[in-house]
């Protein structure tokens, strides 16, 4: 209750920074996203901090409860210190602190993306699949130690948007080593979300009744927060600068929907037969992030070839704009043949009789046939044909 409470109290003092930073901006930039995005991570951690005070309350001895009170804390911190850093550094230089809020604000939201994959590890009990996965557990919490101490002792200029000022704490003689710490961050907390998402799977494959129901809320809340994390990382790399205040309001709605949605499946609230809308997010989700890495591809080799131009990333959005629908096509045959085998195999099934209706021509076996179809695919408890015969 006492980190909800201090989450809150942090929630309530970041409104006015946004509306001052919102107000200032230039022209060029859409002041209402830029104050929108930094409300969604305001949301975002209240989301956290207040399912995990449900869990923790509704379900004791749920890590989970603990994670996500954590994250909840760590985004709304996070948050205050970048739009303080924000004001201090840009629209009111007399105020104090402002080189070390920029400094501090570099550690929520990385810590935050390593924690995503412990929450999907331990869902929807708080433990582990089995004792085996623990080094899963390790990986993630690696990540986040070598990211905190990358960033904190990394000499020269800070990340944008505070990239002109040197890092108060930086070690000379030691940038390589703190890049190369907090690359291998990003690259255990990867692989450690990663992993968590196969351990869910096969989760998924084992579980019936409640257990699996949850797990397809979780596949839900993933796959939409995985996808704002993809186009995140992509705009960073493409660099678009202009869209800064639509990619975090994006981010910041893909953090709130996790908890909710995991929320609902822990508590066990109502769990619809959410089928049809996982399926469609699996399905987007995967194509939105196989295009982007398509398209960011196309305009890294392009540019290498012709030079960075608009030809590359106009050939770049055709290629992409040409590869949507046979690859919604394919991957929405993968996600059939994987997650929904017994309606892809109904689906072939009739398939195949609609040919062999073509080339039949005994009604004894056709009515034969149609009795297995049948069985096969609606699996009834019993089946009667009946044929009118002409008069």
């Amino acid at each position: 209750m006492k980190v909800w409470l201090a989450t809150v109290a942090v929630a309530r003092h970041t409104p006015a920074l946004l509306v001052v930073t919102a107000l200032h901006e230039t022209p060029a930039d859409d002041f209402v996203l830029t104050g929108l995005g930094g409300a969604s991570f305001v949301l975002a951690s209240l989301a956290f901090a207040t399912i995990g005070a449900l869990v923790s309350a509704r379900v004791p001895g749920n890590r989970i409860g603990a994670i996500f009170r954590a994250m909840g804390a760590i985004l709304g911190v996070g948050n205050l210190l970048f739009q303080y850093a924000d004001v201090a550094l840009y629209i009111s230089p007399q105020l104090p602190g402002g080189e070390g809020t920029a400094w501090l604000q570099n550690f929520g939201l990385p810590s935050c993306f390593g924690l995503l994959g412990v929450a999907v590890l331990l869902f929807p009990h708080g433990r582990l699949p089995s004792p085996g996965w623990r080094w899963v557990l390790v990986l993630a919490y690696t990540g986040i130690a070598f990211i905190a101490i990358g960033y904190a002792f990394r000499p020269g200029l800070l990340d944008p948007p505070f990239g002109h000022i040197v890092n108060p704490l930086g070690i000379a003689g030691t940038f390589g080593l703190m890049d190369a710490l907090a690359g291998l961050g990003w690259m255990f907390m990867g692989a450690s979300v990663g992993l968590a998402a196969i351990a869910t799977g096969l989760r998924l494959r084992r579980a019936r009744g409640v257990e699996r129901e949850q797990l397809k809320w979780l596949a839900l809340a993933a796959a939409i927060t995985g996808g704002a994390i993809v186009i995140e990382v992509i705009s960073y790399f493409v660099a678009v600068d202009a869209l800064s205040g639509a990619r975090s309001l994006l981010l910041g709605l893909g953090f709130t929907v996790f908890p909710l949605t995991a929320g609902v499946a822990i508590l066990r609230y109502r769990l619809y037969d959410i089928d049809v809308v996982i399926n469609r997010a699996l399905v987007y989700g995967a194509l939105t992030a196989t295009l982007g890495a398509t398209y960011l591809a196309l305009v890294l080799l392009v540019g290498l070839a012709v030079g960075r131009s608009n030809l590359a990333i106009a050939v770049s959005t055709l290629a992409v704009a040409a590869l949507f629908r046979p690859l919604r096509a394919r991957i929405q045959g993968g996600v059939d043949r994987r997650f929904y085998r017994r309606r892809y195999d109904a689906a072939q099934t009739l398939e195949a009789f609609g040919v062999r209706l073509r080339d039949e021509l005994d009604l004894d076996a056709l009515g034969t046939d149609l009795r297995g179809v049948v069985r096969d695919t609606v699996q009834p408890a019993h089946v009667t044909l009946w044929l009118r015969s002409e008069p």
